[in-house]
């Protein structure tokens, strides 16, 4: 079939961009969870902090390349249109449907978290980074960014499969 955008290099029906951010979160969590072990087990703060800006802007420019594509270039839903988990019809209440209602319910908020934790790090730490009084908020919205993350990721996945392999 002839779909709207640049194909994928997976062999699915998925355009490149979604092929390229179905395996780019394959290596941002384990990076995350390892920058993460590194500032908890290891206080390497500043290789930590060297690893989540890296991230952060990896992630801003995928998800900004990743937009630009899903908006002005690739049509999703004729791409998932052959998927049995699809109706056109209903596209929003089909499996496919819902399951990227799931997925936009974690990764929209992951963008701001991930943007308050980042920022706020860079306001409150010095350089290099040391723990201070800001660390313990840190922490917790550094773990509920990094549940986000996994979250996206899954979600992404289960979408992907069900839209564009299936």
């Amino acid at each position: 079939m002839e779909f709207s955008g640049v194909d994928g290099f997976l062999g699915t029906r998925a355009s490149i961009m979604l092929d390229v951010v179905f395996l780019a979160m394959f290596a941002v969590v384990p990076v995350m969870v390892a920058s993460i072990a590194l500032a908890r087990y290891r206080n390497d703060f500043t290789w930590h902090k060297r690893i989540q800006l890296t991230l952060a802007i990896v992630l801003a420019v995928a998800v900004l390349a990743f937009e630009i594509d899903m908006r002005f270039f690739t049509n999703w839903a004729e791409r998932a249109a052959p998927s049995p988990y699809f109706n056109s019809a209903s596209k929003w209440t089909s499996p496919v449907g819902i399951s990227l209602l799931v997925h936009l319910c974690f990764a929209i908020p992951t963008a701001f978290i991930w943007i308050y934790v980042v920022s706020g790090a860079i306001r409150h730490f010095p350089v290099p980074p040391t723990p201070n009084s800001y660390s313990a908020r840190h922490k917790f919205w550094g773990r509920v960014a990094a549940i986000e993350m996994t979250m996206t990721a899954i979600t992404g996945w289960v979408f992907y499969y069900l839209a564009f392999v299936a």
